[in-house]
This record gives C-alpha cells, sequence and structure tokens, in this order.
C-alpha cells in the first residue's frame, strides 16, 4: 500500500476518537473546577498558571503549598452535577464534535478514554458508581495524565476520577466535587495521602504553598520521574493529534532536562483582586489585599510571600512588592497585575574605568570573565536584558520572552545542531513568529542570509537592535514586520535551500499558514513549541501534505508535484521543571511525490480545512456513543 494511502486508511478506518483533523480555534475557557482548572490562553508561557477569571484583574496566579500528608482545610463547595437537562448536553456533544485540538479539555478527555479502554480490555467488570454528593473517599492513583492531574479509581468502581497534585501510586483521600457525566469522570480535591507511592517523597517539597496554590504539580516527585512523565506527554501528543500511522512517528528521544530545577524563573505575575464592590463604589482598599496567585481551582487570589521557582532577582522582587502595597495599598481602587522581570547587566572583570557602587537591589553573579548584576524590573514598558551564552538580548519588560534562562544555552545548542540536514546544503533560514530574534541570531552563523518575520513591530525594532549588538550585519541578519500567513511572499529565497523555524503561540499553526508553507516547500522545517499537543496536529498535517504544489515552490509553476514531510525526530525540553508543561521540538524534511501518484484518497487526506472528514467525524461520534 502506498504511503498516502496508508494515511488515508489510518484517518478513515483508525482515527483517533473525539479529535477531528481539523478544527476552529477558540480560546481556551476557565472551568469551575478544583482539579481541572483551564487556563486562559496565555502566548507561549506554559509555566505561567491559569489566570483568574475576575474582569478587573488579568494576572496569572503561580506556584504551590506544603501538605506533608496532613488533611488540608477546605471549605466546602455545592455539589454539581454537569449538563443535568437534554439542552445543555446536546450543546456539550456539538462542542465535543468542534472542540479545539490541544485544548487542556481535549487532552484530559483523550487520557481518560485510553484509561477506561484499557480497563475494559483486561475484562474489568466493575460498575461506574457515582460518588454521593460532597462526599469524602479513599482513591487510588492509576497514572497521570498530561494535564499533570492524577487519574484516580475508587476501590470496586470504573468511576474515574481527577485530583491534583497526586502522584500514581498513591493511595489518597479525597472530596468528590463535580461529577461530569458527558465527559465520564468526577472531579476531586486532594485532602490527604492516605497511603505515599514509592514515587512520593515530600521531603523533596520546597514550596509551603506546594498542593494549594495551581502553579506546580510534581513538587514531591523525583526530577528523573517528571522528565520520563513528560516524555510520555510527547508521545500520547503525536499518538492522539498528529493523526499519523504508528509507522510514521518516530521513537520519542529522553526529554532534556534544566539545568536548576528551582529558581529557574525570570519572570513571574502576581496580582491582587480588587476591593468588594470595587465597580460600583470607585473607593480604595481599606486594608492590604492578597498578592499572589490563585489557588487550585478557586477564583480568589492567596497571598503569596515567595515562590522558589523565580531567580533570586524575581524573589526579591516579590518581597520588595508585598513590602510595597503594605504601605501603598489604598492607592488602588481595583485589581492589578505585577510584573516581576529579571534584567541583567554584564560588567568584563577588566572593565575600565570602575563602575559604581553595586546597587542594594542587584544580585551579583560571578564568572571568572564577567560579573552579572541582575535586578527585577517591574515597568511593563522598561527594557530588560538578558545573556544567552555569549549572545545579548534586550526586549520589552512586558513581552515574550523564555523565562527559563538556565536551559536556553543547551536548548539553542540543540537547534544549532538539528537545523542543517546532514547531506543536502541549505544557505538560508527563515525564522516565522520571531519575535525579538531569539533564532534567527543565534543561528545566523550558519547560514548566508537569515530573516526573522513577526506581525509585531515593536518585536522587529527590538530584533534589528538585538542583531546589531550581536554585531550581525543586515546583511546576514535580517528582519520583517509582516503576518506570518504572508511571510513567504517577503522573502526570495529558494525552497530547496532553505530551512525554516517554527515557534507559534500555544493555539499552533492555522490552516492557512501550514497550506502556504507546503506550498513554498522548505527543505527542512524545525518546529518549536510550548503546546506539543497542537505541534503534533500541525506536524501531522505537515507528513500527509497538501495536493498541487507547484515544482519552484512558488505561485505560478506548471508541473505540479506533492510535498510532505517526513519526521526526522522528536524530543521534549523541561523549561518548567515541577510542573506539567513540557515545550517540544520536531525536526522535519521534505520528501516529494510526483503527481502521478496523487489519487481520490490522496487528495482527501492532504486538503487542509476547518473541518474533518464526515468518515473521522462518525467514527468519532460512535466511538463517544460506546464509552458514555
Amino acid at each position: 500500500m502506498r504511503l498516502h494511502q496508508a494515511i488515508f486508511s489510518h484517518l478513515v478506518t483508525r482515527g483517533r476518537p473525539l479529535i477531528t483533523p481539523f478544527v476552529r480555534y477558540r480560546p481556551f475557557t476557565a472551568m469551575a473546577s478544583p482539579a481541572v482548572l483551564i487556563p486562559s490562553e496565555f502566548m507561549c508561557d506554559p509555566g505561567a498558571p491559569a489566570q483568574s477569571v475576575q474582569k478587573q484583574q488579568n494576572g496569572p496566579q503561580h506556584n504551590g503549598q506544603q501538605h506533608n500528608g496532613q488533611q488540608r482545610k477546605q471549605g466546602k463547595r455545592p455539589f454539581q452535577q454537569a449538563n443535568q437537562n437534554h439542552k445543555k448536553s446536546k450543546k456539550l456533544r456539538k462542542r465535543e464534535r468542534d472542540m479545539q485540538s490541544g485544548s487542556h479539555e481535549d487532552v484530559l478527555a483523550l487520557d481518560i478514554q485510553a484509561l477506561k479502554l484499557a480497563n475494559e480490555s483486561v475484562g474489568d467488570e466493575t460498575e461506574y458508581i457515582l460518588p454521593e454528593q460532597g462526599s469524602e473517599i479513599e482513591v487510588e492513583v492509576l497514572e497521570l495524565s498530561s494535564t499533570g492531574d492524577g487519574l484516580a479509581r475508587q476501590k470496586g468502581s470504573k468511576e474515574i476520577y481527577v485530583v491534583p497534585f497526586a502522584v500514581p501510586g498513591d493511595t489518597l483521600k479525597v472530596r468528590a466535587y463535580r461529577q461530569l457525566k458527558d465527559e465520564g469522570y468526577t472531579v476531586a480535591d486532594f485532602l490527604s495521602v492516605v497511603k505515599p507511592s514509592p514515587m512520593r517523597d515530600d521531603s523533596r517539597i520546597n514550596c509551603k504553598y506546594f498542593a494549594t496554590c495551581s502553579g506546580c504539580q510534581f513538587q514531591s516527585m523525583d526530577y528523573a520521574d517528571q522528565l520520563q512523565h513528560k516524555k510520555r506527554i510527547v508521545e500520547k501528543a503525536f499518538k492522539n493529534f498528529s493523526q499519523l500511522p504508528p509507522e510514521l512517528i518516530p521513537a520519542i528521544q529522553d526529554t532534556i532536562g534544566s539545568p536548576l530545577q528551582y529558581g529557574y524563573r525570570t519572570k513571574l505575575t502576581p496580582h491582587f483582586d480588587g476591593p468588594q464592590g470595587w465597580k460600583r463604589t470607585k473607593e480604595p482598599f481599606k486594608s492590604k489585599p492578597a498578592v499572589g496567585f490563585m489557588p487550585k481551582g478557586k477564583r480568589t487570589t492567596m497571598d503569596i510571600e515567595d515562590c522558589p521557582i523565580g531567580t533570586d532577582a524575581v524573589r526579591m522582587g516579590m518581597k520588595t512588592e508585598q513590602a510595597r502595597m503594605e504601605v501603598e495599598f489604598n492607592k488602588y481602587t481595583r485589581g492589578a497585575t505585577i510584573l516581576l522581570r529579571e534584567s541583567t547587566e554584564r560588567i568584563p572583570k577588566d572593565a575600565s574605568p570602575p563602575r559604581p557602587a553595586t546597587p542594594t537591589d542587584a544580585i551579583k553573579v560571578e564568572s571568572e570573565p564577567y560579573t552579572d548584576l541582575k535586578t527585577c524590573i517591574t515597568d511593563n514598558n522598561a527594557t530588560s536584558t538578558e545573556y544567552i551564552g555569549d549572545y545579548i538580548f534586550s526586549n520589552p519588560a512586558g513581552s515574550f520572552f523564555q523565562n527559563n534562562n538556565s536551559i536556553l544555552p543547551p536548548f539553542t545548542d540543540y537547534i544549532r545542531q538539528h537545523i542543517l540536514p546532514p547531506s543536502t546544503p541549505v544557505k538560508y533560514l527563515i525564522d516565522a513568529y520571531s519575535g525579538s530574534g531569539l533564532f534567527t541570531i543565534t543561528l545566523a552563523s550558519l547560514f548566508q542570509g537569515s530573516t526573522g518575520i513577526d506581525i509585531a513591530e515593536k518585536s522587529i525594532e527590538f530584533a534589528r537592535t538585538n542583531a546589531r549588538a550581536n554585531n550581525l550585519p543586515e546583511s546576514q541578519c535580517n528582519f520583517i514586520a509582516a503576518d506570518a500567513g504572508e511571510l513567504f511572499k517577503s522573502v526570495t529565497y529558494p525552497a530547496d535551500e532553505t530551512v525554516v523555524v517554527l515557534d507559534p503561540p500555544r493555539k499552533g499553526c492555522d490552516a492557512s499558514f501550514l497550506g502556504q508553507l507546503l506550498r513554498f516547500g522548505p527543505k527542512r522545517v524545525v518546529y518549536v513549541s510550548c503546546n506539543v499537543h497542537t505541534q503534533a496536529r500541525d506536524v501531522g498535517m505537515l507528513v500527509r501534505g497538501e495536493t498541487g504544489v507547484p515544482t519552484d515552490g512558488a505561485a505560478g509553476g506548471s508541473h505540479k508535484k506533492k510535498v510532505r514531510y517526513e519526521i526526522e525526530s522528536l524530543r521534549g525540553f523541561d523549561f518548567f521543571p515541577q510542573t506539567g508543561h513540557v515545550e517540544g521540538v520536531a525536526v522535519l524534511n521534505r520528501g516529494e511525490i510526483a503527481a502521478d501518484d496523487i489519487d481520490a484518497n490522496d487528495d482527501a487526506t492532504a486538503k487542509v480545512e476547518d473541518n474533518a472528514s464526515a468518515a473521522v467525524q462518525a467514527e468519532a461520534e460512535a466511538m463517544e456513543a460506546t464509552l458514555m
């Protein structure tokens, strides 16, 4: 069977349940659930926790609390059963058919389905016994979901419980909080550890807020176990979301760990809620509000004095801002988000003339050739500076830049080692979604010409400044402000001699961009992503390909051929230790099939569109019905 027939057969006869190949993008939505809080969409900062749903402030919450096996007191909530009427169930079923591929909901749903199917395949004949309202029960944790939540069962029942802060093998006391009958699981509060798993070691916990704050999930796990779990996240992402047969997905390589497991975040954004009735009265605070992050599954803010995954400069900044709010709380009539961003000033040891005394708020880091002075910026419009090896990058302090500086040198080295194909020479680089030029600048020395493209003109201005600061001439390292959907119209590099680097936001690439990429047909693609599930979806589209591509990779060619990509390697990088997030790197090589080999089945598989084929949808609904 030819390759395109194998792909089509897999899509139609063996497609994954519930997930359609091509879907419309929708924002992530918050769900009032302690164990399955769905984050609002944040650009590409997966280590940032879910954002507050209150309208008067938009700040994300962060990190954790200590529980050390003791029962955690928690206010009771009314027991909820979701989708209790026919109209709501019908709406839910439609949402499931159209749901955004790669969202938190999708990922959790597929993990739960796989667990249920595994239980049925071994002849498990226990019943689905639903918990009583607000009942406290003991559950055994079977595995971790790719969302970071534990998937557990009560003895004698098939019902799946989604529990935060769990470790596989734990026996936990939990409080059933919300039944989601249509989704097929119950969410529960973590209360205490009844019998710890061999994988659990609470002496590893470095934060007194762990198991209350929703920022971290894995502080009680050995770091090697965290990396192994994140490798499984990448494996499941490509199994569930790529829509590719297994033979087209290479073995996932081991996840590269972060040199720092604590003290690595160069940016945090604590926040505080507005005073009660602030919209109506517009009166200032009468006392200092809680400044920090959201507890797991709640819509309030908890006071966080310190966050151990922040760098020393950021942690000092958090203490300073807490002290400032003790005095200045009455200046605020509404909630706000506080920026804490590390910035570095590098001073050569032989610098002359001698510089003034070190500021009292600076953290001094000594190395043989340099002294680095690290301070915390709180002004969104200020400029922050970071060093990646010998490269220097300046950015607006409030803008996106990778938040774990310790892993950036090995990460960018890995991209350098894999950006070029093993045999065919490649002379040019296109960096889509370039931001302030991270990849364009660190890779420029490998190419005759490099072009970074971003829709944000401010980012492009900083990218050009960064190129000059790193002594890269415009002829070698160029930047263009343009929509990614139009980027291939802005460059003249020949496709056969070009590699494209992609680093899109969490939602991934849209279908029109992927179609444009396929029409251009670069020799090699390196896809970096903070959401391996949308990455897997997009890579699947590139592997399946698109018909009607001109031979020369440009519009207007006469002889047409099909462009597809083969996956050379897949690997995760742990930018956010102690959390459930993993960064993915996929390396793809172009393959081509002559027009004579394209048939009707091939056309059906390659068409890039917004909704899935009727055959896949029908099978998904049939599979869903068997699991209800």
